[in-house]
């Protein structure tokens, strides 16, 4: 067996065209091994002593090629734990100029005492911790040899890198992940010193990093609150001098000998230098407190000086807080673009079918949602906030079906259901059958935040909201005449379809924030005389909600069982990001879909720019935009804001 595999591991190589002697090797040694260039050549040039911290993502070539000049442009030794020697084949034949790029894949903590393995470097000219699983490199590599000929490596003056999971354990204190997961911004601050916060120091030992902790695909995952919670973590338990730095995903934070350091991006961002204020009080199972948390970002253009913690010419910079575990006032680059859409329900809404006042009113409405929604993106406020706020209006306002002026089920009961998920953790929350709390969407977000859960029904939603500290009201607050004559009706014709201008009546936003995250929000009183505890895809994530950083944001009105037979909001998603189809195409590819298996409805959409798509197969669709580059407008009919004849 071990034989066969060495011998595919060799052709692989070879196809590869690594050296073909000893190219690969799997065996009971506990790694596999890879080799490209001239491992036996001498270095070209002196080395320098460097740091290269990436933020995971795509490679930019010229921070590599700083890198490889700081190690004299010789060999190269790539340490993982998964994967292949893809890395090295890039970094040899597309950025050129190393002499030898050497790989090993370690699966077991006995390679670390490998002398082969050891000898490979002790000679290397530069060493690169990659991406993966960094609770790996915990496991192999801590108290071994390997991480004291990683740590001579670096008192020798030689450069070593590391991105994603290699760039998380290079601080003096390192986020081990060694729970098995990867904790979110949300579980950090809710318990900073709880079991998912695993915090790894005395590992290894990097110039000008002795009070740094690491963390890394930083906006893109929206992690500045977990960098927070990591200090935090550290300060507490022995270090108060301890630090933040968060690297952006593309990007690469590269640091000369003398503890001085620029960004190099292959996209756009940052790279964030994060020093809270004081020493936070922590107690287990409680919320984090930091009242200040300076925050400053460097670009492209400017300095860190990791002798005095300074950056020169920063993008932005703030001061943040954390309030009972929320992160609040982050600071954000002022122009950055930011975009939001919304929907209140779709229908037989053609033109004529709404008196003057009627249009006026809902045209209204849809603008107070988007002037609250506006509020909280132009002044800075995340993706997640703004859906929230834009909800809680249409939920306040009796014309539309969510919140007050829900539609009554069969029992004569206003069931709300609502739903919300955020794009840059994929974290989500939704309600179902909801009776008592004013806002269901705020409900909703707590189910995601505090809950431990995903989605809540009935009673037991109601309870926790009311232990949340939510807004409760009296289920006759939800009552407006107009939606009970409609129930009386029903109950007289059996006829759900009492108000063909608001037949589809969900409400919903979606948002792109500054920082780039996206967020989706729905709510809904679902069908008039809906029986049996049905329940539509308004709360269901992927059927009538769904958002993905980078991706899309989707937010969905109709015939729910449809909407969740087709997958439709994720479908979307997918379309952009496997078809690379636009915003527009997807959504209506989306809405023809369900068309062809009898559903109907609308959704919104937006992209990771914030392009926003309306589509839908009824007459009308009450909806709404705004951006930071385009002013506000609502419509309402089918053909209003396509291009005319």
């Amino acid at each position: 067996m071990r034989f066969a595999l060495f011998a595919f591991l060799s052709v692989f190589a070879l196809f590869l065209g690594l050296a073909p002697a000893e190219a690969a090797r799997a065996s009971d040694t506990g790694y596999t091994y890879f080799e490209i260039g001239d491992v036996s050549a001498p270095t070209p040039h002196a080395t320098e002593p460097g740091l290269m911290l990436m933020g995971g993502g795509d490679w930019s070539y010229d921070a590599w090629r700083w890198f490889l000049a700081q190690a004299g442009n010789g060999h190269i030794v790539i340490l993982r734990a998964s994967g292949d020697a893809e890395a090295g084949e890039e970094i040899y034949r597309q950025i050129g100029g190393a002499t030898s790029v050497q790989t090993v894949i370690f699966d077991d903590r006995k390679a670390a005492e490998d002398p082969r393995i050891l000898a490979m470097l002790d000679r290397a000219d530069g060493i690169f911790l990659a991406g993966g699983d960094q609770s790996n490199y915990v496991n192999f590599w801590k108290g071994t040899s390997v991480q004291k000929a990683i740590n001579d490596h670096v008192a020798r003056g030689r450069p070593v890198g590391g991105t994603s999971a290699g760039l998380a354990i290079m601080g003096a204190v390192g986020y081990g992940a060694m729970d098995g997961g990867s904790v979110d911004a949300i579980r950090a601050l809710r318990d900073p010193t709880g079991p998912a916060v695993t915090m790894v120091g005395e590992f290894l030992h990097m110039p000008r990093m002795e009070h740094v902790v690491t963390d890394t695909h930083f906006t893109a995952r929206d992690r500045l609150g977990r960098l927070i919670a990591f200090v935090a973590q550290v300060r507490a338990a022995n270090d108060p001098q301890a630090i933040g730095i968060g690297v952006d995903e593309d990007g690469a934070l590269c640091v000369d000998k003398d503890g001085v350091g620029r960004f190099y991006t292959a996209s756009r961002g940052y790279a964030w230098l994060v020093q809270p204020e004081g020493v936070a009080t922590l107690s287990a199972g409680q919320p984090l407190d930091y009242p200040a948390v300076r925050v400053t970002t460097l670009g492209t253009e400017g300095r860190i000086d990791l002798k005095t913690m300074t950056i020169t010419d920063p993008v932005f910079e703030g001061t943040a807080s954390v309030v009972a575990g929320r992160l609040l006032n982050v600071p954000v680059d002022p122009h950055a673009p930011w975009s939001l859409a919304i929907h209140g329900g779709a229908g037989v809404i053609e033109r004529g079918s709404l008196t003057p006042e009627a249009e006026a009113a809902y045209r209204q409405g849809l603008q107070a949602a988007l002037d609250a929604g506006s509020a909280v993106l132009s002044n800075g406020g995340t993706s997640l906030d703004a859906v929230e706020a834009t909800v809680r209006v249409l939920e306040d306002n009796p014309l539309f079906n969510a919140g007050k002026g829900a539609v009554f089920n069969a029992d004569g009961v206003n069931n709300l259901d609502a739903s919300i998920m955020d794009g840059a953790s994929r974290n989500a929350g939704a309600v179902t059958g909801v009776t008592r709390t004013r806002n269901p969407v705020s409900l909703a977000r707590a189910a995601m935040e505090r809950s431990g859960r995903l989605l809540l029904s009935g009673p037991g939603a109601d309870e926790f909201s009311r232990l949340q500290g939510l807004e409760q009201v009296d289920p006759s607050y939800f009552r407006t005449e107009r939606r009970w004559q409609e129930y009386q009706e029903w109950r007289r014709t059996q006829n759900a379809s009492i108000d063909p201008t608001h037949r589809y009546g969900t409400v919903g936003a979606v948002a792109l924030d500054k920082l780039g995250h996206l967020a989706a929000a729905t709510s809904t009183g679902g069908l008039t005389g809906k029986q049996w505890g049905r329940i539509g895809d308004s709360p269901i994530i992927g059927a009538g909600t769904y958002a993905a950083d980078g991706v899309c944001a989707v937010s969905a009105t109709g015939t729910g069982e449809y909407f969740i037979r087709t997958s439709a909001a994720r479908q979307v998603c997918d379309r952009v990001d496997w078809n690379d189809q636009s915003i527009q195409e997807a959504a209506d590819d989306t809405i023809y879909d369900i068309g062809e298996i009898g559903g109907d409805g609308g959704l919104i959409a937006m992209d990771g720019d914030g392009e926003v798509a309306f589509s839908m197969n009824t007459e009308g669709m009450y909806r709404g935009a705004v951006s930071s580059s385009a002013p506000a407008r609502v419509e309402i009919y089918a053909d209003e804001g396509r291009p005319q004849p």
